[in-house]
């Protein structure tokens, strides 16, 4: 959400961020309708005050007697109070019309960010690792021999319909073993608490993380009104929602597994092969709320979480900062992380890393007291996936496979394997 004060003071700079993001200006829409509203707080206010003032008059008239000036001026406090209270509901219409406005409105890129029209104009930053060299032709995850059978689309479909698949053996448990590497490697390394949270949330939360009004179609909605949480930074970031944090409290770093699911509206016809997208998946959320002078550092910390998790999975990728065309509605700034496939010769998305600044805070009025004991400030929130789990997957699974199907598995995972190396021929873990 934006602050119409802000908008206010610098409207040009508002339409420039908007601009470079493709979109018209508003601000002069939105300051017209802060006028609006404004002037509707003002006519109550001097109605209040007339009000006052007769209140004030009348016990003298009642006391000199003058009958007909006390009754004039009992009118006259009737009649302002009535004012008052329409002038109330009023602004209050006005004020609940100025923030629909606001909240459908993106924000605004960082200065650092490139501009762009989509994907393409993406800005590679770093690359790590070397894809394989095979001496065959690599296949996609659904295709490779040994797990093929156990990435059962036809019975999710049967159970679920289009975009569900069901994992068993060595798959299932190697899904398992990912999410919980993830899990661990946050809580011991890097310091995040593990949080459970739920994966049905109310609207409010969906709001506060700028999920809703616009984005609603994506997301699944219960008939008793819940929502379906599409990752689990919807909860851990409302989780601070209406709280005004102790400065010393900063930062809370909070990580979860949890189910995620998404309508895919608008994704007719991309990626249906196989699990690269899928309306359930399971995805290993972080999620940061800062002081606001720590946030851009925060991120840049959590970005090295998350390329951290590939290191140790030996899985090769390549890291670019999003330009204005391709970055979420509600970011300010977004590092996304894409792990090389083999199957697909591409490299491909496995996890985004976003900072929204004040964005999500001023939704859900989140706060921190300053230390030196100044007005509350907004707290920063940020928020990456550290890693989709089942994208995870097909990286290891397409990047350990081998010429007779049989998949070598990262030794990081062998622990959580109890000990077992690789997926043979057969589809058993050995």
């Amino acid at each position: 959400m934006h602050d119409i004060r802000a908008i206010r003071d610098t409207p040009a700079a508002f339409d420039a961020g908007l601009a470079r993001r493709g979109d018209a200006p508003l601000s002069a829409t939105l300051l017209a309708q802060d006028e609006a509203r404004r002037s509707k707080i003002t006519a109550a206010e001097t109605a209040q005050a007339e009000q006052n003032k007769a209140s004030k008059l009348v016990g003298a008239a009642k006391a000199s007697g003058d009958e007909a000036e006390f009754t004039r001026l009992r009118a006259l406090v009737a009649e302002k109070k009535a004012e008052v209270a329409r002038l109330h509901d009023e602004a209050k219409a006005e004020d609940a019309t100025l923030t629909d406005m606001l909240a459908v409105i993106p924000n605004l890129p960082a200065d650092d960010v490139p501009d762009g029209a989509d994907e393409d104009d993406n800005l590679e930053i770093a690359k790590w690792g070397t894809p394989p060299a095979f001496d065959f032709e690599p296949r996609e995850h659904y295709e490779i021999s040994s797990v093929a059978a156990q990435l059962n689309f036809d019975l999710g479909a049967k159970l679920s319909g289009s975009r569900f698949v069901v994992l068993s053996g060595a798959v299932a448990r190697l899904h398992r073993a990912l999410a919980q590497f993830m899990i661990d490697t946050h809580v011991d390394k890097n310091g995040l608490t593990e949080t459970n949270t739920p994966v049905l949330v109310r609207d409010e939360a969906m709001y506060g993380t700028d999920k809703l009004p616009k984005f609603g179609e994506d997301s699944y909605q219960t008939t008793n009104g819940w929502w379906l949480v599409p990752t689990s930074e919807v909860p851990l970031t409302y989780s601070v929602a209406g709280d005004v944090l102790d400065e010393a409290a900063l930062p809370i770093r909070m990580t979860a597994h949890t189910l995620c699911f998404r309508s895919e509206a608008g994704s007719a016809g991309r990626d249906t092969a196989g699990m690269l997208r899928q309306h359930q998946f399971e995805k290993v959320e972080m999620v940061s709320v800062t002081h606001p002078d720590a946030s851009d550092g925060e991120q840049k910390r959590m970005l090295r979480c998350a390329e951290d998790l590939l290191e140790q999975l030996g899985v090769p990728y390549r890291t670019v900062l999003l330009c204005t065309g391709d970055m979420g509605f509600g970011a300010r700034r977004t590092y996304d992380i894409e792990a090389w496939l083999p199957g697909q010769n591409a490299y491909r998305e496995i996890s985004s890393v976003s900072t929204t600044g004040d964005f999500q805070a001023r939704r859900m009025n989140a706060r921190f007291k300053p230390a030196d004991g100044g007005k509350p400030e907004y707290v920063h929130t940020l928020n990456g996936s550290g890693l989709a789990v089942g994208r995870c997957l097909i990286a290891v699974l397409e990047n350990g496979q081998q010429a007779d199907g049989s998949v070598q598995l990262p030794a990081v995972l062998h622990a959580y394997l109890g000990g077992k190396s690789q997926i043979t021929t057969a589809g058993v873990l050995a």
